[in-house]
């Protein structure tokens, strides 16, 4: 089972990686990052992330307090794609996966199936 390191290097191995940070969305602390942040600063977006997520997570429109809690957000731009892995704990499930890709690079189906495995797998502590 990877740990926090282990799970960012795979995840900067997929096609079209740019960055990838594993944060706590309550926080908008960063836990661990690779490769580039947006604007080059890896602080502002680890808190700008963390504020998305907690929009999509608590409100209810997006399933919050629901049956089906959110799994992944995506956000697209014409150049790039942000895809937020939600990631399960056995304490209070505030982390989640932030991975940056080129679009004109990336293949945004088999992203997201890796990072859903990376999730399910990442061992955190």
């Amino acid at each position: 089972m990877p740990g926090i390191e282990e799970c960012l290097l795979d995840v900067m191995a997929l096609p079209g990686a740019r960055g990838a940070a594993v944060l706590d969305w309550v926080s908008g602390l960063a836990l661990g990052t690779a490769g580039e942040a947006p604007e080059d600063d890896r602080e502002t977006a680890a808190a700008e992330t963390a504020e998305l997520a907690r929009l999509a997570a608590e409100h209810q429109a997006f399933g919050a307090r629901g049956e089906f809690p959110v799994e992944d957000v995506i956000v697209t731009t014409g150049s790039d794609f942000h895809v937020l892995r939600f990631v399960e704990t056995g304490f209070d499930s505030s982390v989640l996966i932030h991975l940056w890709l080129d679009r004109s690079h990336a293949n945004l189906a088999l992203a997201r199936l890796r990072l859903r495995h990376l999730a399910t797998e990442l061992v955190l502590g």
